[in-house]
């Protein structure tokens, strides 16, 4: 069995080899060619943190995979990560688990290319400003996807927390040195979206973190936060502006975030609304953006399909340029 840490994954698989990952698990899932269980959720309660368990499989990959993943909001205050995680690979013809990988960092890098690939398919050619409301674990990534998938000349943060807020900046500024993009801290939220071409809302929030009308037409907001019932970190007027409305998973979507499921429960917007998910775009069975000013959502809560395939791809990486350290 290969090990896998997060610095051997980040030595040798790059975001825009992660953006095309996920683009071909959407394709994937779209085109039944993946079993992706909705995952199990148990709530830890005491803790206020929930455990999670996404098994899927696939006879195209001849592999299996099983991430186990925690969230638990009150880490960041221990110093440990919010959603501890780790993704065991097991090889589909004889069962015997190929790699443990990081699952913390393989979480926060598909998470990121979810919305690098709904920003790369449907943001506009000449976006030039980004802004992105959260600045815990999954930041940098969501950072780090924005200027994968468009030439960005500013990018605007924000989060309720200003040290955190102001570490952010600080680390990705370095980070990002190379792309000549400003990383700036905003004052306040709807300071950040002014003007925004792209959005992503990424917040363990119960109420709406952004003033829906304040979203410029045009902008393409990805929300991943949102990932139960009772979240809601989208304001609901976004969804009754947009054009078109698209899911990784619809049924995942579904059954989990409240950013879509108290709307519909309101009466604000209904299935209607509902464009499809990436994967059928990918594969011209629904529309892409239509109109320079439509204003677009993208609704994340992750599947299975997306920890298989790059898991997938980042063990085939490690054994081609010899990573990761081996446990017989």
């Amino acid at each position: 069995m290969l090990l896998l840490s997060e610095k051997d994954i980040a030595s040798i698989f790059k975001m825009e080899e992660a953006i095309e990952a996920v683009k071909d698990a959407f394709v994937m899932l779209s085109l039944g060619r993946v079993e992706a269980p909705l995952r199990v959720s148990l709530s830890a309660a005491p803790a206020a943190g929930t455990f999670l368990f996404m098994p899927s499989y696939s006879d195209e990959l001849e592999a299996a995979a099983l991430k186990a993943v925690a969230v638990f909001p009150g880490n960041s205050e221990k110093g440990l990560p919010v959603t501890p995680a780790q993704v065991f690979l097991l090889d589909g013809n004889t069962g015997m688990t190929l790699a443990l990988l990081d699952g913390t960092y393989l979480t926060r890098v598909r998470t990121g290319a979810a919305s690098g690939a709904a920003f790369d398919l449907l943001g506009l050619a000449d976006a030039r400003i980004g802004a992105l409301i959260g600045a815990g674990g999954q930041a940098p990534e969501q950072l780090i996807a924005m200027v994968t998938a468009r030439d960005l000349d500013e990018l605007r943060v924000y989060d309720k927390d200003h040290d955190k807020l102001k570490q952010l900046v600080e680390s990705m500024t370095e980070r990002l040195a190379s792309t000549n993009t400003r990383i700036i801290a905003a004052n306040q939220s709807d300071e950040a979206i002014e003007d925004a071409d792209l959005i992503t809302l990424v917040t363990p929030s119960t109420t709406p973190v952004i003033d829906g009308s304040k979203v410029k037409p045009g902008a393409v907001v990805s929300c991943v936060g949102a990932y139960q019932h009772h979240m809601q970190e989208l304001d609901p007027v976004v969804l009754e502006r947009a054009g078109k409305i698209y899911f990784d998973s619809k049924d995942a979507v579904l059954s989990e975030s409240g950013d879509i499921l108290i709307p519909l429960e309101e009466g604000r917007i209904s299935e209607s609304d509902f464009t499809g998910n990436l994967g059928d775009l990918i594969l011209g069975r629904i529309p892409g953006r239509e109109d320079n000013d439509e204003i677009i959502v993208f609704e994340t809560v992750g599947t299975a399909a997306q920890d298989l395939v790059t898991a997938k791809r980042i063990y085939e990486r490690a054994l081609a340029t010899d990573k990761g350290t081996r446990w017989e």
